[in-house]
């Protein structure tokens, strides 16, 4: 039995050749990079894509458990870029899996390309990070953070919160919203100290360390006030 669950599992992910610029039956083309000649497709269900397919360059890859919203304004990123500096390029994929007002949440997923292997590897999980390397405390007039030797007090006094609606401490994972600059993978979480306002955000810049994208610099950038 459980020989025949690996066969299962070989199958899903079969790398199958594909002719550039196919289409697949049954799948709708949902994000694509002409450039670089890689083109997503999934199956639509109850607002969201499901079921994917990645054809990178006439390879076709298969993710059937990732999800993306049908927003075509949150439309999966496509991202071809050396970010690990080992002068090959790397496929980066950021889907939206939710939005809202004062709300995204997001995953990225990162694959190391060779000549037949399409190798998916970890991104820490950017909560985690914060929850290990920052320090927060809230009160009804300040918010303090602390990130290794950098301390930050940002007053909330001005912004008039009700009493009530301040919660027990800087909240983070709200909205978490990956990026690719200048080929450096960085996340952005929204630092909330109440349902309705966010002082700034964390920023998070990851380098591929002990086979993994692991955090290299953490920082926090307060929003200014109009």
């Amino acid at each position: 039995m459980k020989r025949f669950i690996i066969s299962i599992i070989a199958i899903l992910f079969v790398i199958a050749p594909n002719k550039a610029g196919a289409t697949i039956p049954g799948y709708t083309v949902i994000a694509k990079s002409d450039k670089d000649n890689i083109t997503i497709y999934a199956k639509k269900m109850d607002g969201l894509y499901y079921d994917f397919k990645i054809d990178l360059k006439g390879r076709v890859f298969s993710r059937p458990f990732w999800m993306n919203v049908t927003n075509p304004t949150y439309a999966p990123q496509i991202y071809y870029e050396d970010i690990n500096k080992d002068e090959k390029k790397e496929l980066i994929i950021i889907l939206t899996k939710g939005y809202g007002t004062g709300v995204l949440d997001q995953e990225v997923n990162v694959f190391h390309i060779d000549y037949n292997r399409f190798g998916e590897v970890l991104v820490d999980n950017p909560l985690a990070i914060v929850l290990k390397n920052v320090k927060t405390r809230l009160t009804p007039t300040e918010a303090k953070i602390s990130i290794g030797d950098k301390h930050y007090v940002v007053d909330i006094s001005p912004v008039g919160i009700e009493p009530e609606n301040i919660f027990n401490d800087i909240s983070f994972g709200s909205i978490i919203k990956y990026e690719v600059e200048n080929n450096q993978l960085n996340v952005r979480l929204a630092s909330q100290v109440s349902p309705a306002h966010s002082i700034g955000e964390v920023i998070i810049a990851y380098e591929y360390r002990d086979k993994m994208y692991q955090a290299k610099s953490i920082e926090f950038q307060q929003y200014q006030s109009n």
